[in-house]
């Protein structure tokens, strides 16, 4: 089994791929400030990542080389998804600063606006802290379980979802979210989601419309990155950390992992893992092939784990080329 791992990160994009325990790492569009990074929902080959300050690009060829989209309106992209469409096959949303959604049907070739979202109630007390003037769309979220239906989170601010492809928008309900940095949806748990957000950890029974707060075992409060196990969707990895300059700075950092399953309470699931202290916050994504595998991207370094989070094991990566480490913001992996 090949597998591709692509890491988006402030000074371009990662692209790692393995085999039979072989591990080997180029970086791409360096210069860039890759904020997102997304696959074809067919075609697996095809990639998208999207940069604060040059738009969206595009790969053809499994992240080998990247053109740009051109005619996109706005060139802070931060965040991309891809949704299968049974009348034109893969559509690509992505979401830009300040808060917009654009769709397109040709891979990146000519894009729509999807309206409504600043006629929400609530848009105007959106707010993105580091830049206050202004929000974001952190991450679009294709339902797997219900086709044209869209969760959007917005940082800092809302989570919303729609039930028609973005033609209309419901807007956050109380008691929900409000600086949702990741959501997670599982094809065999339909109605339920789960949100990595900077209030804490929430998950939802009925796609959306109440939420519960579940902070039991955890000693970092501020979360980020959250995936669920393939074959389990009570099996559940979070990343998160004590504060945003915490997860964010340096110079500050302390982050952990944990693991929750079934309705226990989180434990640290950190055997393998470096000291959490100058750590900024990891990323981390499921395989959708192995059972119980995940991947953790922890500054420069990668990890695998072959049991759910019990154990890690460091990937020794031969890069060609490296540029300065960098932590990632986004991970996308690909199986074949």
């Amino acid at each position: 089994m090949k597998t591709k791992i692509y890491l988006a990160t402030a000074h371009g994009l990662n692209v790692i791929e393995g085999s039979n325990g072989t591990w080997r790492g180029e970086v791409r569009l360096q210069g860039h400030e890759v904020q997102c990074v997304a696959v074809d929902a067919r075609l697996k080959e095809r990639v998208y990542c999207g940069t604060f300050g040059n738009g969206v690009y595009r790969s053809d060829n499994a992240g080998a080389s990247w053109r740009p989209c051109k005619g996109f309106p706005n060139q802070n992209i931060m965040a991309l998804a891809t949704a299968d469409s049974v009348d034109v096959g893969t559509l690509l949303y992505a979401g830009t600063e300040p808060s917009a959604i654009y769709q397109s049907s040709d891979g990146g070739d000519s894009w729509h606006p999807l309206p409504g979202l600043l006629n929400l109630t609530s848009a105007g007390e959106w707010s993105f802290p580091p830049r206050p003037e202004t929000h974001h769309v952190r991450q679009i979220l294709s339902d797997p379980c219900v086709p044209r239906r869209l969760h959007v989170a917005i940082e800092a601010g809302a989570l919303l979802r729609s039930e028609n492809g973005g033609a209309a928008w419901r807007d956050r309900v109380p008691g929900g979210p409000r600086d949702t940095h990741t959501l997670a949806a599982h094809r065999n748990a339909p109605g339920r989601l789960y949100s990595a957000a900077g209030d804490g950890y929430f998950e939802s029974l009925d796609d959306g419309d109440s939420w519960r707060r579940v902070m039991e075992g955890l000693e970092h409060g501020y979360c980020w990155s959250v995936a669920v196990s393939r074959s389990d969707p009570d099996t559940v990895l979070l990343t998160a950390a004590k504060s945003p300059r915490a997860a964010h700075s340096k110079k500050f950092a302390n982050s952990g992992v944990y693991r929750r399953s079934a309705h226990e309470p989180w434990s640290k699931a950190m055997d393998g893992l470096p000291d959490p202290e100058g750590r900024r916050v990891p990323v981390i994504a499921r395989s959708d092939i192995e059972p119980g595998v995940f991947y953790l991207a922890s500054e420069d370094e990668l990890y695998r784990s072959a049991n759910s989070g019990a154990e890690w094991q460091k990937l020794t990566v031969d890069w060609a080329e490296r540029s300065s480490p960098q932590n990632a913001s986004d991970i996308a992996v690909v199986e074949s």
